[in-house]
């Protein structure tokens, strides 16, 4: 069955850096859009990051541009989101996402896949 599986979250200070990863199983990896998205208590899930399906093409909303870097590797079914320079208004749980298009992961909607998310705390 298919599997998106986050892993690398954790407790950071700020100023800090975490590393994402989300391993992919179950479908055709390498013809999927994917992406990160972040929900903070209290708030709505928002899109942070997007990657299309061969790497040519990333997107960020605009408070992470210059901080966190999203790549994949398709040969190993996995994607990665690189935090760097983190601030307390990180902190969120962030999911891990596949669309068939990097639009539907930017604007969240026809997202196929979801993980259950990977808890990113950032203190001060």
């Amino acid at each position: 069955q298919v599997q998106l599986v986050e892993s690398g979250g954790g407790l950071v200070q700020a100023g800090g850096s975490l590393r994402l990863s989300c391993a992919a199983s179950g479908f055709i990896f390498s013809s999927y859009a994917m992406g990160w998205f972040r929900q903070a208590p209290g708030k709505e899930r928002e899109f942070v990051a997007a990657i299309r399906y061969n790497g040519a093409m990333t997107d960020y909303v605009d408070s992470v541009k210059g901080r966190f870097t999203i790549s994949r590797d398709n040969a190993k079914n996995t994607v990665t989101l690189q935090m760097n320079s983190l601030k307390v208004g990180d902190t969120a749980v962030y999911y891990c996402a596949a669309a068939g298009s990097m639009r539907s992961i930017r604007y969240g909607n026809n997202v196929n896949y979801w993980g259950q998310g990977t808890q990113v705390t950032v203190s001060s």
